[in-house]
């Protein structure tokens, strides 16, 4: 790949633009010359109806110069903007600079409405409908694309309307969450166990949930369990919140909870990824839409224990 990231593109990239601008306006002026007074005309030899032809005229001098103006403009475009290869410009401007030249002017309209409630409780934010409606416009600009708009998620993404929580639904856990982002992995257990056991484990997995299962499959697959599953979902299968690992035991389903799906989950392993928000948001924001998120499995307000 060094080839494509050498000093020569940029020389290479520069001269074809330049030549290119040039050259058009080159061949604008062969174009547009005129004829001496007296002189006769030619034509560009196409004739139709047999009689009727093509004079080869110049071009309109209105257009020429309009023409011309278009070069003009072009060329000075690229010596005060980027155009040239790495050459920068005399503006120095970039794309990256002007993002953060309007991050900055934001921060500085909207930052205080946001610090307003920077150093209120969770739970009381919660309850605030001028901050939810901050924390929903938060979510919906950054979080909806994988949680859905409503907060109720999709295959693979956490709804977030429900009391069920991988890692936790303690509003300080939430926050962290958002903050810091959460990986969390299913290891492929298909080529260590074998078909046969994979399905046995499927089966006694339904069984925890109480879906219809294969009672013998589910017998065979309790053992399996139990020598390669508990350290991760413990030995009732109600999972572990510090790794993310999930409960088994109820319905509630990240990637579906079919035969099929449960299956095809231990074979070949499941990957989530939650990214880390805290580059992209400010603290006061992260801690808003914790609320949000928070204020969607407690419609009616917090339990009476966390």
């Amino acid at each position: 790949m060094s080839q494509f990231t050498s000093r020569f593109w940029d020389f290479y990239i520069a001269i074809v633009v330049i030549v290119s601008i040039v050259g058009c306006g080159v061949f604008l002026r062969l174009q547009s010359t005129r004829e001496v007074a007296g002189s006769q005309t030619q034509t560009t030899g196409h004739t139709w109806d047999e009689d009727l032809g093509e004079y080869n005229n110049p071009l309109p001098r209105w257009w020429m110069w309009l023409f011309y103006i278009t070069i003009a403009f072009g060329l000075a475009y690229l010596a005060l903007y980027p155009g040239l290869g790495s050459y920068k410009g005399l503006l120095g401007w970039s794309e990256v600079g002007q993002y953060r030249d309007e991050e900055q002017r934001a921060a500085a309209k909207y930052g205080p409405i946001y610090d307003r409630f920077a150093k209120q409780d969770i739970v009381a934010l919660a309850k605030n409908p001028d901050a939810l409606a901050i924390g929903q416009k938060v979510f919906l600009n950054n979080c909806a694309q994988c949680h859905a708009s409503d907060g109720g998620g999709a295959r693979g993404f956490p709804n977030l309307t429900d009391n069920d929580w991988l890692y936790g639904g303690a509003p300080e856990t939430i926050e962290a969450t958002i903050t810091n982002g959460r990986g969390g992995v299913m290891p492929p257990w298909g080529p260590v166990l074998g078909d046969e056991k994979v399905k046995d484990v499927a089966h006694y997995v339904m069984s925890l949930s109480g879906q219809a299962h294969d009672s013998i499959r589910a017998a065979r697959g309790a053992e399996v369990f139990k020598q390669n599953c508990v350290a991760c979902h413990g030995a009732d299968g109600k999972g572990n919140q510090q790794i993310g690992a999930p409960n088994l035991i109820d319905k509630t389903w990240l990637y579906g909870g079919s035969e099929a799906t449960i299956v095809e989950t231990i074979t070949k392993g499941r990957n989530g990824h939650m990214p880390a928000w805290k580059d992209i948001l400010t603290p006061a924001q992260i801690h808003l839409v914790a609320a949000y998120v928070y204020s969607l499995s407690h419609p009616a307000g917090p339990p009476a224990t966390q």
